[in-house]
C-alpha cells in the first residue's frame, strides 16, 4: 500500500483501476486522519494524516490496495466520524442494536459489489396516470400478519408487489431508507433527521446489504410497473451541493424515479434546474388538499370554493400530490374514529403530534360496537376515497387505509416500532369489502380519461360540444352552491375532449338529504349510477328513474356516467333496472 497525491473532487471515496481516492471537507483549524480497518475488524490497521489541499478540502490516494479488504472512517480532532459521502455502512446490519462509532463498531465500506440491472430503467409514468401508495419499509411488513418471509425489509416489500399491482398501485413513496440511528432516547422509527444519506439502511435488507437490497426492490418494482419515490428530508445542516449530489447518485446508482423533498431545506427550483434531474419526479408535501378535504368530509361550512380548486388542481407543475392521510397524522380509520389524538404511548404526556386533525369520531371516541356509529364511519371512509381518487391531481393513499388499518388514535407514531406503528394486515380479511371498493374505484379512475387529464381542466368548452370540460352544480343545475352553509356539490366532467363518457359526481357532506338538479343529456343518452357510498362500485350501471334530479342522502356520494341507453342494454345483455329514490343515494 502506497500513499500518493489525491484529488479533491468529487468528495467521498472514488475507486479506480489502480488507486482509491479519499476526499473530505474539514475546517482548517481541525486535525484529520484517515483510518483504515481490515474488513470485519474493529481496530484500525493504518492511519494517514490529511492536510488541507484546496480551501477546506483534504484528500489522499492509496495505490496497491484491494478495496474489498478494507473499511474506513475519519478521525477529526480525536473523534471518530463516518464519511458524509459514505456509500455503505458496516456494523448496523441488525435493526435496534446500538453500536458505538467511537468504539469503531461502525465503519464505511469501500468496495461496492457489482450489480446486474438486467436492462432496468426508470419508468417515467406521467403524473396524471400515477396512483401512489405511501409506506414505511419496516412497518409495511413487520407485523406477523403480513405473512412475508423477510419481514420489515426491502425483500418484504418485494413479496407484496403482486398485492400492490393488483390493487392498482403504480408508484410507492418510501419514508427514509438511508442509514440513520434508530437507537435514541425515543426510538427513531421513522428515520427523520441526520443520517448517512448516500448509504441505504443495511438493517432494511434481509442479508444486511442495504445497497443490494434497495436495488433488488427497485428492479422488482419496475418489473411490476411500479415507480419508486424516496422521501429525502435532509436536515438543515446538510450542504446544498451535497444534497444535489446525493439525489443524482440515487438516480444513477439505484434508478430511483423521484424524490419527496422539504422545500424549506432545499429549493425545488434548484433541483428542477439540474440537467441531470430533468426527468426525475421532484415532489413535496402540501397540506392544502388534505386540510380542505378533511374539513369538507366532516361537514365544515364555507368549503365549496376550496373543494372546487383542489378537485381540479393538477400536480405536475408544482410537484405536489393529493393525500387525505399520511404518516404524519391519523390513519383514515382513525380520522373517522377519534376527535382528539391519543399519543400517551409515546411517553411525552400526549404533547407531541399535531393538535388540529380536522377529524370527527362519528359519535363515539375510539372503537365502538354501536351499529349506527360503525355504519357512519364506513360511509365516511368510502366518501374520503371518492374525494381522493376522483380529484384531478396525483392521488396518494397511506398503506393500510384500504383495509382500515388503525394506530389506536396515535397521530405521531415516530417512536412506535411495534404493532401500533406497523401495518396490521388482518384488516385485509376483516375489511374485504373496503379493499375491493378501493381496488374497483382505482380501476374506474384509470378507465375514465376525463378523470385523469394531462392538463388541468379549464371550465370552458374547448371541444365545441356545447358544455365545458368541467362544470359545477348544486340543487340548481349550472349553479355553484353559493351559501356559506352549503356542504354539497355536483361536478360534471364532459368526456368530449377525451372521447370518453361523461361523468357526474355528486357530493353531499351535509347531515341532511339534498336533491341535485342534473344537467340534461343529448337525446338517447341517460344518467346511470356507477357508484354510491352505500353500495360501492356497481357491477352493472343502473339507469336513474328520474333523469332530471338525484336525491342524495346525508353524508354520501354518487357517481353517474352518461351512456347510450340502447348500448348499455345490449352490452349487459339484460334489462336495466331503475333505481328508486332510496337506492340512488
Amino acid at each position: 500500500m502506497r500513499e500518493v497525491q489525491g484529488y479533491p473532487l468529487p468528495l467521498g471515496v472514488q475507486i479506480s483501476k489502480d488507486r482509491v481516492n479519499f476526499s473530505i471537507a474539514v475546517p482548517a483549524d481541525k486535525d484529520c486522519q484517515l483510518l483504515l480497518y481490515r474488513t470485519g475488524r474493529k481496530k484500525p490497521c493504518r492511519q494517514f494524516d490529511m492536510k488541507p489541499m484546496i480551501g477546506e478540502v483534504r484528500c489522499i490516494a492509496l495505490e496497491d490496495i484491494e478495496p474489498g479488504d478494507y473499511e474506513y472512517n475519519y478521525l477529526i480532532n480525536k473523534e471518530v466520524v463516518t464519511d458524509p459521502y459514505v456509500k455503505a455502512i458496516v456494523g448496523k446490519e441488525r435493526w435496534g442494536v446500538k453500536k458505538e462509532l467511537s468504539e469503531h463498531e461502525i465503519r464505511g465500506r469501500l468496495q461496492m459489489s457489482d450489480y446486474d440491472w438486467e436492462g432496468d430503467h426508470t419508468l417515467q409514468i406521467p403524473y396524471h396516470q400515477v396512483i401512489a401508495y405511501s409506506l414505511h419499509i419496516r412497518g409495511f411488513t413487520r407485523h406477523p400478519s403480513s405473512k412475508v418471509k423477510a419481514k420489515g425489509t426491502f425483500q418484504g416489500v418485494i413479496e407484496k408487489l403482486e398485492y400492490l399491482k393488483d390493487l392498482g398501485i403504480n408508484q410507492i413513496h418510501c419514508m427514509p431508507v438511508y442509514e440513520f440511528e434508530e437507537c435514541q432516547i425515543y426510538r427513531n422509527y421513522w428515520g427523520y433527521g441526520a443520517g448517512s444519506y448516500f448509504a441505504p439502511k443495511s438493517a432494511y435488507s434481509a442479508d444486511g446489504d442495504g445497497a443490494r437490497g434497495l436495488k433488488d426492490m427497485v428492479k422488482a418494482c419496475h418489473r411490476s410497473g411500479i415507480e419508486v419515490v424516496l422521501e429525502m428530508p435532509f436536515c438543515t445542516a446538510a450542504d446544498k451541493i451535497m444534497m444535489l449530489e446525493c439525489l443524482r447518485y440515487y438516480v444513477m446508482e439505484y434508478h430511483i424515479d423521484g424524490f419527496i423533498l422539504n422545500p424549506f431545506v432545499i429549493s425545488t427550483e434548484s433541483v428542477h434546474a439540474d440537467p441531470f434531474l430533468k426527468n426525475t419526479k421532484i415532489m413535496e408535501h402540501e397540506l392544502g388538499f388534505q386540510t380542505v378535504m378533511r374539513r369538507f368530509l366532516k361537514g365544515d361550512e364555507g368549503m365549496i370554493h376550496d373543494v372546487i380548486y383542489w378537485l381540479k388542481h393538477h400536480s405536475k407543475e408544482q410537484g405536489i400530490f393529493n393525500y387525505i392521510t399520511d404518516q404524519n397524522g391519523f390513519t383514515l380509520n382513525d380520522l373517522v374514529s377519534y376527535d382528539a389524538k391519543h399519543n400517551e404511548e409515546n411517553g411525552e404526556h400526549n404533547q407531541d403530534g399535531p393538535d388540529y386533525n380536522y377529524s370527527w369520531n362519528c359519535g363515539a371516541e375510539g372503537p365502538s360496537r354501536k351499529k349506527a356509529v360503525m355504519e357512519l364511519r364506513n360511509h365516511q371512509i368510502f366518501n374520503a376515497f371518492f374525494l381522493l381518487f376522483l380529484a384531478q391531481g396525483t392521488p396518494c393513499m397511506l398503506a393500510g387505509d384500504e383495509f382500515g388499518n388503525s394506530q389506536k388514535g396515535n397521530n405521531n407514531v415516530y417512536c412506535q416500532d411495534n404493532p401500533i406503528g406497523w401495518t396490521d394486515w388482518r384488516g385485509l380479511e376483516k375489511k374485504k369489502e373496503l379493499h375491493d371498493f378501493v381496488k374497483e374505484l382505482i380501476a374506474f379512475r384509470k378507465s375514465h380519461p376525463i378523470l385523469t387529464p394531462e392538463r388541468e381542466l379549464q371550465g370552458i368548452d374547448l371541444s365545441c360540444c356545447g358544455v365545458p370540460d368541467v362544470s359545477y352544480h348544486g340543487e340548481e343545475a349550472w349553479q355553484i352552491p353559493g351559501e356559506v352553509s352549503s356542504r354539497q356539490l355536483g361536478v360534471y366532467y364532459s368526456g368530449a375532449q377525451t372521447k370518453s363518457e361523461d361523468c357526474y359526481v355528486a357530493y353531499n357532506m351535509h347531515w341532511l338529504e339534498h336533491v341535485f338538479a342534473l344537467p340534461a343529456l343529448p337525446k338517447g343518452y341517460g344518467w346511470y349510477v356507477k357508484a354510491t357510498t352505500e353500495r360501492g362500485m356497481l357491477d352493472v350501471p343502473v339507469l336513474l328513474k328520474d333523469q332530471r334530479k338525484l336525491e342524495l342522502k346525508e353524508r354520501s356520494v354518487t357517481v353517474l356516467t352518461a351512456e347510450r341507453i340502447v348500448e348499455v342494454e345490449t352490452k349487459k345483455n339484460e334489462s336495466i333496472t331503475t333505481l328508486t329514490d332510496d337506492q340512488s343515494s
